[in-house]
């Protein structure tokens, strides 16, 4: 075949790669700074172990999260509480028996409020109302801690603990006050 309408293929040249200089280590030439990492880590973990009680150089936040998560705590946590009816918070009740503090949201573990949004007729609107607005002055009324149960979180990642001041639990006045239930393990209605 020739003519001119006829090219023959064209040989395309293999190109060799250069090896890139001053870009790749060896594997092993920064091992040095993990034993240096690892004894920042510590001595920084260390320093928040040293400071007495009510030393005031780290947040309350974060002392109170490293010192009264547990049994046997004295109540160190507090906050002032707002409402946050919709999507997340800093330190405020969504509902009931549900807040945000210090970044984290929590249901109060051993009781079961009505809902407010949204409410399923207007006795449980009312109710679950007066139990936000409870629950909200119980937090504001001084410090409390928070009492791990036996599971973290719940199925929507909230953390479960019993919230409580010198020794009762918020969850017991407000079904002493008519406000809310025990928690049986399952919701039942309100209406």
């Amino acid at each position: 075949m020739s003519g001119p309408d006829f090219h023959p293929p064209r040989r395309h040249a293999v190109r060799r790669r250069r090896p890139v200089r001053g870009r790749r280590r060896p594997i092993g030439s920064n091992l040095w700074l993990t034993p240096v990492m690892a004894v920042a880590f510590v001595a920084a973990l260390a320093t928040f172990q040293h400071f007495p009680a009510g030393f005031e150089a780290v947040p309350a936040p974060v002392a109170a999260l490293f010192a009264a998560e547990g049994a046997g705590t004295r109540d160190a946590l507090s906050a002032r509480f707002g409402f946050c009816h919709s999507g997340g918070g800093r330190d405020c009740v969504v509902d009931g028996d549900t807040f945000w503090f210090a970044g984290e949201k929590y249901r109060v573990a051993d009781i079961d409020t009505p809902e407010t949004h949204p409410a399923r007729c207007a006795e449980e609107a009312a109710l679950g109302e007066a139990a936000t607005g409870r629950l909200r002055d119980w937090l504001n009324a001084g410090s409390f801690s928070l009492e791990s149960t036996g599971r973290d979180t719940d199925r929507y990642g909230r953390k479960l603990r019993i919230v409580t001041r010198d020794g009762g639990s918020v969850g017991s006045a407000l079904v002493a006050e008519g406000l809310a239930r025990p928690w049986e393990g399952a919701r039942r209605p309100w209406c």
